[in-house]
């Protein structure tokens, strides 16, 4: 299983969002229909880009809760003290995208920005 995590700044639009997961997959050299999932922190379930973005893909939208999110955390490459500031991660695309991905999952992308957006890959290494 192939999760694409998303971050992204308050109002960040459909686009943004489209063009950074195509960022992350052009990135990891997959099919674009190889994610399975799109992932955000819960805290950003009400921008409508990304709720947009994951039904352009007809991919399912998971929302992860804060504890989850904090904990996966731990495990992302890349950091930015705004986002720790905001939500006590290093990176939310990269937290979001291992956190759905499950407690075994690794990163196949480090976050990808484009626009107001960021996507990092996950993949599922165990069992989920």
């Amino acid at each position: 299983m192939i999760v694409a995590g998303i971050g992204c700044r308050k109002g960040a639009s459909r686009a943004d969002v489209l063009a950074a997961i195509a960022a992350a997959v052009e990135a990891a050299a997959i099919d674009p229909g190889s994610v399975d999932l799109i992932a955000t922190a819960a805290e950003k379930g009400g921008e409508d880009g990304i709720a947009e973005a994951a039904a352009v893909l007809g991919r399912p939208l998971v929302l992860i809760p804060s504890d989850r999110l904090q904990a996966a955390g731990s495990r992302a490459v890349t950091h930015s003290d705004r986002v720790v500031a905001l939500f006590a991660v290093p990176s939310v695309a990269e937290a979001s995208a291992l956190a759905a991905a499950g407690v075994d999952s690794a990163l196949i992308v480090p976050r990808r920005v484009a626009g107001a957006a960021t996507c990092a890959l996950a993949e599922q290494k165990g069992p989920f």
